[in-house]
């Protein structure tokens, strides 16, 4: 029985591996590749007048662009190499955790179904609304930022062969690293599935989800997604849409509480070498996904409801 339930889970986590794979593994590839060419700092350029808006200075541009290019790491490594404020790093690392990452993490709920334009609206939309109330609130946090550590810095690379190379090699460790996460994960999804725990997971989980207007069977994808990422918790909606059931706007509630909040915990802990409180920037995080959640989950139900309303007076 075990051993059924481990090959079974094996060959699921082996599929959704090769599914995220063709989007992660491209777009990691060409992005690679644009870090050493004239697009980055082009793209940092035409943004930069945009900072003073949102009480930043001009070199923040940088950390944003490639904390939404790339991911997170490369935010923070040219963070510390950049002279900001307190305050500014706060709202950049605010920032960086609503719309980092962007094309492999949109590509991968535009997989399960989401519109690209929501996710977009989602994340840069929270990106900036945030700067903006934290700079209106925030009054303090104008001495200079003390960093935990300096990371060391990345070799120069040159020519073309060398670039490719060494993005070919960052493309196959991503597809490596989703494999080592999300392969066990679907191994041991499929233990509780056959042992029947996960429907105790779910009674237990059941008031969150229906808190936040889902149903049951999204809480494995919620948990999943919390505590390891947009991808993996992508993952197990891939499985999820197939074999349980869940609906089209379950799927949707879920990338945007997950858009919104996902990894939650490996995310906010690679804030600490900033000097930074990380709980101010986890509980905005948590908040705001729950909160936006809970709106659009109301607004939709009120639609529907309105909509068989109008049916039933037509008939």
């Amino acid at each position: 029985m075990l051993a059924g339930s481990l090959k079974r889970g094996f060959l699921v986590g082996l599929k959704t591996t090769w599914t995220l794979g063709k989007i992660i593994f491209p777009i990691t590839l060409i992005v690679g590749i644009l870090k050493y060419t004239p697009v980055l700092p082009w793209v940092t350029k035409l943004i930069a007048p945009l900072m003073g808006l949102i009480g930043l200075s001009g070199d923040a541009a940088i950390p944003l662009v490639l904390g939404a290019l790339l991911n997170l790491y490369a935010a923070i490594g040219s963070i510390l190499t950049l002279d900001f404020s307190v305050k500014e790093v706060f709202i950049i690392a605010v920032m960086t955790s609503f719309s980092h990452n962007l094309l492999v993490e949109c590509g991968v709920a535009v997989k399960v179904g989401v519109k690209l334009w929501l996710v977009l609206l989602v994340r840069l939309g929270l990106a900036f609304l945030s700067a903006i109330v934290i700079n209106l609130v925030w009054h303090g946090g104008s001495e200079p930022a003390q960093y935990g550590f300096i990371p060391a810095k990345e070799e120069h690379i040159s020519g073309m062969i060398p670039i490719v190379l060494e993005a070919l090699q960052k493309a196959g460790l991503g597809i490596l690293q989703l494999a080592l996460i999300v392969i066990p994960l679907m191994m041991a999804i499929q233990i509780l599935k056959d042992k029947k725990w996960i429907d105790v997971f779910s009674r237990w989980t059941a008031p969150v989800t229906r808190a936040l207007g889902m149903q049951e069977n999204t809480s494995m994808t919620l948990a999943a997604g919390f505590l390891f990422g947009l991808a993996y918790g992508a993952g197990v909606m891939i499985q999820a849409v197939k074999e349980d059931g869940v609906s089209p706007k379950d799927v949707t509630l879920a990338i945007i509480f997950l858009v919104s909040c996902h990894a939650a915990v490996e995310d906010t802990l690679i804030f600490l070498p900033l000097g930074i409180s990380v709980w101010p920037l986890f509980l905005i995080r948590l908040g705001v996904a729950i909160i936006l959640t809970l709106i659009i989950s109301r607004i939709w139900n009120r639609t529907i409801a309105a909509r068989r309303k109008e049916a039933t007076y037509e008939q």
